[in-house]
Order: structure tokens, then sequence, then C-alpha cells
């Protein structure tokens, strides 16, 4: 598995005016917390001065309703969502990543906006090594993917 994080992008020299938006599941809140805090730590060190405002869901399969009605909002650079699903011995958990993530895609084509799937799933170690860790953090990953495609959408809109 790679350890490494994607390259961090270069953080803003001015103030941003970006708005970025954070919609989590409070199922597993204690690993979802920790993508949070991650993120939220990570986006304003990029984009100083960057509003992010935090919606929560009570569980992952939530996640898409949320993110559709604050796309269509029409106010955020971009969009991540966090959710944390437990493998078991059910494919329970991978039915419902796989909806997440296909519905999550589909809201940023149809509202042109990026929304960073930051859905977790795995084994409770490997969960909390994804969540929690410094080698591999998904809250740092996906903040850094966020500002990446709010920065590139900036560019393309504005040219």
């Amino acid at each position: 598995m790679e350890k490494m994080l994607p390259i961090r992008p270069r953080a803003s020299t001015q103030r941003s005016t970006m708005n970025f938006a954070i919609v989590a599941s409070q199922y597993n809140i204690d690993l979802t917390q920790s993508l949070v805090d991650a993120a939220f730590k990570e986006i304003s060190v990029l984009e100083i001065g960057a509003r992010i405002d935090l919606v929560w869901v009570p569980g992952t399969y939530e996640l898409p309703l949320i993110v559709k009605n604050v796309a269509a909002r029409n106010a955020y650079a971009a969009i991540t969502a966090f959710g944390v699903l437990i493998e078991g011995q059910t494919l329970h958990a991978e039915l419902i990543a796989r909806s997440v993530t296909d519905a999550l895609l589909r809201i940023a084509l149809d509202y042109n906006v990026p929304v960073i799937d930051g859905v977790v799933i795995g084994t409770k170690p490997l969960a909390k090594t994804r969540c929690c860790g410094t080698d591999k953090n998904r809250g740092v990953e996906a903040a850094r993917a966020a500002v990446a495609m709010a920065r590139t959408m900036k560019t393309l809109t504005s040219s």
C-alpha cells in the first residue's frame, strides 16, 4: 500500500477568498472527527483565511443528499465528504461505499463543483490508520485534493 500522501499544494501567500464545505458522518465519530480535524488544519494552512463550513449527517449513506444540497447553494469552491465504513462479515459496507461514491461523482458532474470522496472503508485497525495516522491520513489527503481542485476550477473559469 502507498505510504506517501499526495504532493502538498503550495500554501497561498494571500488571504483566501475561497469557501470550502465539509460534510461528515457522525457514525464512527471517533474516526470521522480525526478526518475532519486533519482536513480543517490542512485547508487552513494551504488557503489562509478560507471559510470552512461543516455539516454533520447521521451516517455515510446520508452524505450524498446533503452534499447535493450544499452543492446547489453554489457557494463553495470544493466540498469534501467524510465517512467511515467498517467491514464486517457481509457486503454491507462495500455496497454503501459504492452507492455513496457513485452519487458523489454524479453530484460533482451535475453541479460542476469538486466533490472529494473521503469515505474510508476497511477493518477497524485499517480505518484507524487511515483516519488517525500521520503517514497516510485521508483527511489531509482529501483536503489537499479539495484545494488543488478548487484552484484548478478557479483557473479554468477565470480564463
